[in-house]
């Protein structure tokens, strides 16, 4: 009876810890993105759709953007994100028509 009660409480807590990965679009809002970008209207920045565009068909777009964010080239500031992060980030943006 121990056993189980002790196996229990172990899942408990590593359920506990487990992070779930957030949208594309969850991270574009907290990561601040949203403030100069909507998904389909230049605000500050370009609208995601018309990076899409820009950049469909480049299989080489997500890599791209990815280092110049990171780098804060053609961007007012560096993006703050984990490589996961921003693999999200990119394919949301990139998937939008």
């Amino acid at each position: 009876m121990k056993a189980v009660f002790l196996v229990a409480a172990a899942v408990g807590v590593l359920a506990a810890n487990v992070s779930y990965a957030e949208s594309g679009a969850d991270l574009a809002k907290a990561k601040g993105c949203l403030n100069c970008h909507a998904v389909d209207k230049k605000k500050v920045g370009p609208a995601f759709k018309d990076v899409a565009a820009k950049y469909k068909g480049n299989k080489e777009a997500e890599a791209k953007l990815a280092g110049e964010l990171k780098e804060g080239k053609g961007h007012p500031t560096k993006v703050s994100a984990s490589d996961a992060e921003m693999k999200t980030l990119l394919q949301f943006v990139l998937s939008q028509k």
